[in-house]
């Protein structure tokens, strides 16, 4: 699986904690956003909940591991865009359900409220059980069917009620669309991935020119 790493600046120094977390797992594991607080140009839940849509629906990656302070910033920011089924993740329980029930794209970690003495150990435990079981396999194993329909109508949901992906970087201010196009590393990064939406890195480039 392709996982995209994407800190925001409050909670940038985290990030070599979730890439130890995730390190052995057998993932390809991409950092794509801040790595150290301070580092220029800094991005906010906003841009980095823009990033992680962008990634998703272009098809660079497969899953998300974002976050904030808190976790709900990152969380409301991502689910303005179609193609995204996020949880709020906090404990390894979390995580284990998540996978199977909702069998999501992308994660909100709470990384500075309540992050003390074993965050580092609760972020690997997250990891392990996000990782372990099938998604979408259903929990209790009886509710795997009303589940998988509730999973399919959210999907249709979403279609109906988002605009497409390149319709949405179109239309998106500079302000928050920008500091996304032309963050270090991402057009590279979206380029050398086989499966990338044309469409949506050709529109990142022409926002970064604009």
């Amino acid at each position: 699986m392709r996982i995209a790493v994407i800190n925001e600046t409050s909670a940038a120094d985290r990030n070599a904690d979730i890439l130890a977390a995730l390190d052995g797992l057998g993932h390809d594991v991409i950092n794509a956003g801040m790595k150290k607080s301070g580092e220029k140009p800094e991005l906010s839940y906003i841009h980095t909940g823009l990033m992680a849509a962008v990634l998703l629906n272009a098809g660079t990656v497969d899953f998300v591991v974002g976050g904030c302070g808190t976790g709900q910033g990152f969380l409301n920011s991502i689910m303005l865009y179609p193609g995204v089924t996020c949880g709020h993740i906090l404990t390894p329980l979390d995580a284990w359900l998540f996978t199977q029930i909702n069998g999501g794209n992308c994660i909100s970690l709470m990384l500075n409220q309540g992050y003390g003495w074993a965050g580092e150990a609760n972020l690997k435990f997250i990891f392990e059980k996000l990782f372990c079981v099938e998604p979408g396999s259903g929990y209790p194993p009886h509710r795997r069917e009303p589940q998988r329909e509730s999973r399919e109508l959210l999907g249709r949901l979403s279609r109906i009620t988002h605009y497409k992906m390149t319709e949405i970087l179109v239309k998106l201010p500079g302000e928050v669309v920008s500091p996304v196009a032309a963050y270090p590393g991402l057009i590279k990064l979206m380029e050398s991935r086989s499966g990338t939406d044309k469409a949506i890195l050709g529109i990142l480039k022409d926002r970064i020119k604009g």
